[in-house]
């Protein structure tokens, strides 16, 4: 097959205009930093406020809240031969539930700083455009003779 004779199917074409828009781009790379920004606020929840809190709950640590559940089927059991057991663990969901309140609240403020910081952009735009220049007396006795004119009419 001649390669010049072949042609690139439609959607490539319409793929690599998506990839390339500044839109999708933008997309991936907060995607990415998103991913960090978790990861810190999961190590901000797990090692710093955590601990603090256990402090003034008797060091207790959120992690060791389980529940362990009933075996109603007969007693199971892993590779070892050790019986399995199931835990429901909310220490941990407590722990995610307030890793969650802590990134909302840190978007919500940066979401917030970067309104503000467009808000004053537009203001600065919005001093620099300058008035409309008063009419000249020409213009303005013009426009008295229309009005004039309008009104004889």
């Amino acid at each position: 097959m001649d390669r010049k004779k072949w042609k690139k199917p439609g959607w490539i074409a319409e793929f690599k205009t998506f990839a390339i828009k500044g839109n999708a781009l933008s997309l991936a790379v907060g995607v990415i930093i998103g991913g960090g920004f978790s990861t810190i606020t999961k190590s901000l929840t797990d090692d710093v406020i955590m601990p603090i809190a256990s402090m003034f709950l008797g060091g207790v640590n959120f992690s060791d809240w389980k529940l362990t559940l009933p075996q109603w089927f007969g007693r199971a059991v892993d590779e070892t031969g050790a019986p399995v057991v199931n835990t429901l663990n909310y220490g941990n969901f407590i722990s995610a539930v307030i890793n969650f309140l802590i990134l909302a609240l840190v978007v919500f403020w940066l979401v917030k700083a970067l309104n503000k910081l467009m808000e004053l952009g537009r203001k600065k735009k919005e001093e620099e455009t300058p008035a409309p220049p008063e009419p000249s007396n020409e213009e303005k006795l013009l426009a008295e003779i229309r009005d004039l004119l309008k009104e004889t009419k």
